[in-house]
């Protein structure tokens, strides 16, 4: 008899349920939209016309030497992470060469190559300004004002000098703010 009791409460607890009509479970994760995926990065390449170069000042620059080593950080960044990054610890995942360039060019040059990084969550870069001595016997130009802009852009945490495999006092390592993009697995 209690077989009969157990089979009748059964029944009266799954009444109205129906079968699943497939059998893949929820993760809980959205799947990839590849095709959105590939339209948002043909859009990051395409320019977009003007180039915006927002609070990079030149109202006072910081004249730097040739050979003079470079290091800043942003407030509330460890200690450890600024040493790592002056000792070329931290992999950079790009680089750009401002090699030869007006003022004005490597301006935007640089404004476009950080904003670019930010869109792919990049953490550190490398950036090349070279030391040459000016012609009128100044200081670098394009080093001085790299050292000032980089202390101006709001997604700038620090910078040091690079190790001499990576071009020395002639390029900066640089740690970038990431905003860790909605979806990202880390």
């Amino acid at each position: 008899m209690q077989d009969d009791d157990d089979l009748s409460l059964f029944r009266s607890a799954v009444r109205g349920v129906r079968p699943l009509s497939h059998d893949r479970a929820d993760p809980g994760k959205p799947r990839r939209n590849d095709a959105q995926l590939a339209t948002r990065r043909a859009s990051a390449t395409v320019r977009s016309g003007e180039t915006r170069v927002d609070g990079l000042s030149d109202q006072f620059i910081i004249d730097v030497g040739a050979e003079d080593e470079l290091l800043w950080a942003r407030d509330g960044v460890q200690d450890s992470q600024v040493r790592k990054l002056k000792a070329g610890q931290i992999a950079f995942e790009g680089s750009l060469d401002l090699h030869g360039l007006s003022v004005e060019k490597a301006r935007e040059q640089l404004w476009e190559f950080i904003a670019e990084a930010g869109k792919y969550e990049i953490r550190c870069v490398r950036v090349t300004h070279g030391k040459a001595a000016r012609l009128d016997g100044k200081r670098p130009l394009i080093k001085s004002h790299v050292n000032t802009w980089l202390r101006q852009h709001p997604q700038v945490l620090a910078f040091a000098s690079c190790q001499p495999r990576h071009g020395g006092t002639g390029a900066l390592y640089v740690m970038l703010r990431r905003t860790m993009l909605e979806g990202r697995d880390e």
